[in-house]
């Protein structure tokens, strides 16, 4: 099973390097997806160790780890001129063993310090897998590239294109918590010693085999539909007069991240890419990382609104629903327009009863209280005069005719009628509906109910909770698991209250 296979190694791997189980776990999916990782972090954050414990993951890794400065030449990275090759064949050819062109597990630190012939040369290798040799191509065997620096570059620094070709970024800080600041304190065995058991290592040809298996898993609806609206929201980011640094994110990096998340479900058994998997594809996108925050924001709110929403088609199936039932009640309804007695409101807050002034000093009373009294028995009012001053309480029930107020005074019972206004009220009188109207609508209302039973079938099927692979998930925090429920429930929710809908439709016009 590669699942446990992969949990395992990754166990492993990350024993010893504390709050970095995350980035270590990334930084393998980048490999296996055949991408690289770029480390943003100051000096001290476990960045060249992070590569030198993900060489272990490899049974060939042979690893070249190089620190740029403004003074690299292409031989310390690439070899050095065959001087030999020089003289005897007039070859320009670089000696390409024991560096970068024939290493498994590439580190470089520093990277934007790099020249212009280490960066172009670099760019092929990340884009073709080529390293352009003299008068040859030599096809390289790189499993992971990664790549570190304590900033990341400016738009004017000419390094745009190798910026964009790292896949997964990732920001570094230090240790947060107090557990985990003091287990590394105490530790005392070497991180650097590869201690892991060759069972767990990955082989070559393995690798090579899995790349073939990630390009056959499938994109269902509800991940498609989510990078897509992904994506809108972040082009709406880019419009927002607010925006300083608009997100530039290129169609290749989308095909990219598509096979990143693809390579995340092949490494969890599944032939198919679930929307636990779209969590990853935060660390693909933002460019500065004060817009990961905002971007992870986007990705989880675009999953938990629109996941499974559109993949069942949810706002133009309520559309459909509304427009049916329109239909029916225009067919149905006959519209009659009657005039009724409302009390008339002062202030909107009072009611007038003529006469009670008489009596009591004022004539206005609070509608609420009016409306709360009963017939049976007397309940404590206040009454005002009409610049809305309390003038009394008095004990009142409501009187035998609508809107109607008695009120015990002397001994005597006094009723008085309110105030009230025509209103114009819209009434309806039902109609049965012609017997072919009626028909067209049955069958009409079948394949309404007939796609609803199929969808809520289809989502039970695949029901998240029944699932094992929705949690644990290798790449993925597990509190997130609760965001994909939260929007399958609510869309079965949905789905059963629009079946509801469109039953009670049906017996509306049958009946």
């Amino acid at each position: 099973m590669l699942f446990q296979k992969i949990q395992n190694l990754l166990k492993s791997l990350s024993k010893g390097i504390f709050e970095r189980e995350e980035v270590m776990s990334l930084a393998l999916l980048t490999a296996v997806a055949g991408e690289s990782i770029f480390l943003l972090g100051s000096p001290g954050v476990a960045k060249s160790l992070l590569a030198r414990r993900l060489k272990f993951a490899f049974a060939d890794g042979k690893a070249f780890e190089y620190l740029m400065h403004k003074f690299s030449t292409p031989d310390e990275i690439f070899g050095p001129i065959s001087i030999k090759k020089l003289k005897d064949e007039d070859k320009y050819e670089r000696i390409t063993e024991s560096y970068l062109p024939n290493a498994n597990v590439v580190f470089l630190d520093e990277i934007w310090k790099a020249g212009a012939p280490i960066q172009n040369a670099l760019l092929t290798i990340l884009n073709e897998k080529i390293y352009r040799n003299g008068e040859q191509e030599m096809q390289v065997n790189i499993h992971a590239l990664m790549s570190a620096s304590n900033e990341i570059p400016e738009e004017n620094e000419g390094v745009d294109a190798l910026w964009d070709r790292f896949l997964v970024r990732y920001y570094l800080q230090e240790i947060r918590q107090a557990k985990n600041f003091l287990l590394m304190l105490t530790h005392t065995e070497d991180t650097y010693k590869d201690d892991l058991p060759i069972d767990q290592k990955i082989k070559t040809q393995d690798l090579l085999l899995w790349q073939k298996d990630i390009d056959q898993i499938t994109l269902p609806a509800e991940v498609l539909n989510t990078i897509q609206v992904v994506k809108l929201n972040l082009e709406e980011y880019n419009t927002h007069p607010n925006t300083t640094s608009p997100l530039k994110i290129s169609d290749r990096r989308w095909k990219k991240i598509a096979r990143l998340l693809r390579a995340s479900a092949f490494l969890h058994d599944r032939n198919a890419v679930n929307l636990m998997d779209c969590f990853v594809m935060a660390h693909a996108l933002w460019q500065r990382p004060e817009q990961f925050d905002f971007i992870q924001k986007t990705v989880i709110e675009s999953i938990q609104q629109h996941g499974y929403s559109l993949a069942v088609n949810l706002p133009a199936l309520r559309q459909e629903i509304q427009d049916f039932e329109q239909e029916v009640y225009q067919e149905t309804r006959i519209m009659h327009q009657t005039f009724v007695d409302e009390l008339l409101t002062v202030e909107d807050e009072y009611v007038e009863a003529p006469n009670l002034d008489q009596y009591f000093g004022g004539c206005l009373l609070k509608k609420q209280e009016f409306l709360k009294l009963s017939r049976q028995e007397n309940q404590s009012i206040s009454v005002y005069d009409n610049l809305f001053n309390l003038t009394n309480r008095i004990y009142a029930k409501l009187g035998t005719s609508e809107f109607a107020l008695e009120v015990m005074h002397n001994a005597q019972t006094i009723n008085l009628q309110l105030k009230t206004k025509k209103t114009e009220k819209n009434t309806f009188i039902n109609r049965k509906p012609h017997p072919l109207v009626a028909d067209f609508w049955e069958k009409r209302s079948e394949k309404i109910l007939h796609y609803l039973k199929s969808q809520q079938e289809n989502m039970q099927q695949h029901h998240p909770t029944t699932l094992q692979h929705l949690t644990p998930h290798l790449f993925v925090p597990a509190v997130l698991a609760d965001v994909v429920l939260h929007n399958w429930t609510d869309v079965e929710k949905q789905l059963k209250s629009l079946t509801l809908q469109v039953e009670k439709l049906v017996f509306y016009y049958k009946n």
